[in-house]
Protein backbone atom coordinates (compact mmCIF):
# COMPACT_ATOMS: atom_id res chain seq x y z
CA UNK A 1 0.00 0.00 0.00
CA UNK A 2 1.56 3.13 -0.92
CA UNK A 3 2.03 5.87 1.55
CA UNK A 4 0.83 9.54 1.11
CA UNK A 5 3.71 11.40 2.36
CA UNK A 6 5.97 14.47 1.33
CA UNK A 7 9.01 16.54 3.12
CA UNK A 8 8.00 18.95 6.42
CA UNK A 9 4.32 17.79 6.76
CA UNK A 10 3.09 18.68 10.51
CA UNK A 11 1.45 15.18 11.26
CA UNK A 12 2.34 11.81 9.70
CA UNK A 13 -0.63 9.52 10.66
CA UNK A 14 0.50 5.97 11.05
CA UNK A 15 -1.99 3.64 10.97
CA UNK A 16 -1.28 -0.07 12.46
CA UNK A 17 -1.34 -1.86 9.35
CA UNK A 18 -3.89 -2.26 5.76
CA UNK A 19 -7.08 -3.57 6.48
CA UNK A 20 -8.28 -5.69 3.43
CA UNK A 21 -11.14 -2.68 2.34
CA UNK A 22 -7.41 -0.76 2.12
CA UNK A 23 -5.79 -3.17 0.46
CA UNK A 24 -8.12 -4.43 -1.90
CA UNK A 25 -8.70 -0.60 -3.08
CA UNK A 26 -5.19 0.90 -2.37
CA UNK A 27 -6.80 3.95 -0.02
CA UNK A 28 -5.84 4.04 3.53
CA UNK A 29 -9.09 3.57 5.86
CA UNK A 30 -11.30 2.10 3.27
CA UNK A 31 -13.37 -0.07 5.60
CA UNK A 32 -16.58 2.07 5.71
CA UNK A 33 -16.91 1.00 9.67
CA UNK A 34 -13.41 2.99 10.00
CA UNK A 35 -13.67 6.51 11.67
CA UNK A 36 -10.63 7.70 10.51
CA UNK A 37 -11.82 10.08 8.00
CA UNK A 38 -14.84 11.11 10.14
CA UNK A 39 -12.51 11.78 13.27
CA UNK A 40 -10.33 13.75 11.24
CA UNK A 41 -12.92 15.96 9.97
CA UNK A 42 -14.60 16.42 13.22
CA UNK A 43 -11.43 17.53 14.69
CA UNK A 44 -10.83 19.89 12.91
CA UNK A 45 -8.13 18.74 10.18
CA UNK A 46 -9.99 18.75 7.58
CA UNK A 47 -12.79 21.22 6.29
CA UNK A 48 -14.84 18.60 4.74
CA UNK A 49 -14.69 14.87 5.35
CA UNK A 50 -12.67 13.22 2.87
CA UNK A 51 -13.13 9.95 1.46
CA UNK A 52 -10.67 7.32 0.94
CA UNK A 53 -10.59 7.56 -2.52
CA UNK A 54 -9.21 11.71 -2.21
CA UNK A 55 -6.60 10.57 0.25
CA UNK A 56 -3.54 12.38 -1.95
CA UNK A 57 -6.05 15.62 -1.23
CA UNK A 58 -4.29 15.52 2.73
CA UNK A 59 -0.69 16.37 1.57
CA UNK A 60 -2.07 19.97 0.51
CA UNK A 61 -3.31 20.41 4.28
CA UNK A 62 -0.17 19.66 5.66
CA UNK A 63 -0.55 16.05 6.87
CA UNK A 64 0.21 12.60 5.64
CA UNK A 65 -0.70 8.87 5.92
CA UNK A 66 1.76 5.58 6.24
CA UNK A 67 1.23 2.51 8.44
CA UNK A 68 3.54 0.63 10.74
CA UNK A 69 3.62 -2.90 9.23
CA UNK A 70 2.26 -3.53 5.15
CA UNK A 71 0.46 -6.73 5.56
CA UNK A 72 -3.09 -6.54 4.98
CA UNK A 73 -5.55 -8.62 7.84
CA UNK A 74 -8.47 -8.54 8.63
CA UNK A 75 -7.73 -7.34 12.39
CA UNK A 76 -4.59 -5.48 13.66
CA UNK A 77 -4.33 -8.35 16.14
CA UNK A 78 -3.46 -11.01 13.49
CA UNK A 79 -0.13 -9.36 12.98
CA UNK A 80 3.01 -10.85 15.26
CA UNK A 81 5.21 -8.62 17.45
CA UNK A 82 8.10 -8.77 14.96
CA UNK A 83 6.39 -7.53 12.38
CA UNK A 84 5.23 -4.69 14.28
CA UNK A 85 9.04 -4.16 15.83
CA UNK A 86 10.69 -4.26 12.13
CA UNK A 87 7.51 -2.26 11.14
CA UNK A 88 8.68 0.24 13.91
CA UNK A 89 11.88 0.09 12.96
CA UNK A 90 10.81 1.14 8.78
CA UNK A 91 8.89 4.19 10.65
CA UNK A 92 11.56 5.39 12.53
CA UNK A 93 13.50 5.57 9.11
CA UNK A 94 10.52 7.03 7.65
CA UNK A 95 10.25 9.51 9.95
CA UNK A 96 14.12 10.29 9.82
CA UNK A 97 13.79 10.89 6.46
CA UNK A 98 10.47 13.18 5.84
CA UNK A 99 10.74 14.32 9.21
CA UNK A 100 7.27 15.21 9.64
CA UNK A 101 6.41 17.78 13.07
CA UNK A 102 4.42 14.85 14.64
CA UNK A 103 3.99 11.23 14.08
CA UNK A 104 0.36 10.21 15.65
CA UNK A 105 0.36 6.51 16.26
CA UNK A 106 -2.84 4.93 15.65
CA UNK A 107 -3.08 2.23 18.13
CA UNK A 108 -1.69 2.56 21.64
CA UNK A 109 -0.92 -1.37 21.91
CA UNK A 110 0.70 -1.60 18.36
CA UNK A 111 2.93 1.35 19.16
CA UNK A 112 4.10 -0.44 22.70
CA UNK A 113 4.94 -3.28 20.67
CA UNK A 114 6.78 -1.22 17.76
CA UNK A 115 8.35 1.10 19.89
CA UNK A 116 9.14 -1.19 23.04
CA UNK A 117 7.58 1.22 25.63
CA UNK A 118 5.06 -1.04 27.43
CA UNK A 119 3.65 1.69 29.70
CA UNK A 120 2.88 4.22 26.61
CA UNK A 121 -1.02 5.99 27.02
CA UNK A 122 -2.70 7.79 24.62
CA UNK A 123 -1.49 11.40 23.87
CA UNK A 124 1.51 12.96 23.34
CA UNK A 125 5.23 10.54 24.16
CA UNK A 126 8.21 11.13 25.83
CA UNK A 127 10.04 9.97 22.50
CA UNK A 128 11.05 11.41 20.06
CA UNK A 129 12.59 10.63 16.51
CA UNK A 130 15.11 13.23 15.58
CA UNK A 131 13.04 16.60 15.68
CA UNK A 132 9.67 15.00 15.34
CA UNK A 133 7.52 14.61 18.23
CA UNK A 134 5.55 11.74 19.22
CA UNK A 135 1.19 11.54 19.50
CA UNK A 136 -0.32 8.11 20.44
CA UNK A 137 -4.21 8.33 18.91
CA UNK A 138 -6.77 5.60 19.60
CA UNK A 139 -7.12 2.81 16.79
CA UNK A 140 -9.96 4.07 14.60
CA UNK A 141 -11.15 0.86 14.03
CA UNK A 142 -15.05 0.19 14.40
CA UNK A 143 -13.77 -2.75 16.59
CA UNK A 144 -12.19 -0.54 19.11
CA UNK A 145 -15.62 0.46 20.49
CA UNK A 146 -15.26 1.89 23.71
CA UNK A 147 -14.05 5.18 22.07
CA UNK A 148 -16.69 6.67 21.06
CA UNK A 149 -16.86 9.05 17.94
CA UNK A 150 -16.96 11.79 20.32
CA UNK A 151 -13.76 11.19 22.06
CA UNK A 152 -12.32 9.79 19.41
CA UNK A 153 -12.56 13.50 17.50
CA UNK A 154 -11.44 15.73 20.38
CA UNK A 155 -8.16 13.36 21.38
CA UNK A 156 -7.56 14.00 17.18
CA UNK A 157 -8.04 17.84 18.39
CA UNK A 158 -5.71 18.02 20.84
CA UNK A 159 -3.43 16.52 18.21
CA UNK A 160 -4.55 18.72 15.49
CA UNK A 161 -4.15 21.68 18.30
CA UNK A 162 -0.41 20.93 18.81
CA UNK A 163 0.55 20.48 15.43
CA UNK A 164 -0.80 23.47 14.49
CA UNK A 165 0.16 25.68 17.46
CA UNK A 166 2.13 29.21 16.59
Amino acid sequence: MEDVIADGLRVLFCGINPGLMSALTGHHFARPGNRFWPALHASGFTPRRIAPAEQQQVLALGFGITNVAERATARADELSAAELVAGGRTLTAKVERYRPGWLAVLGVTAYRTAFGERLAQVGPQERTIGGTRIWVLPSPSGLNAHWTPAALAEEFARLREAAFAA
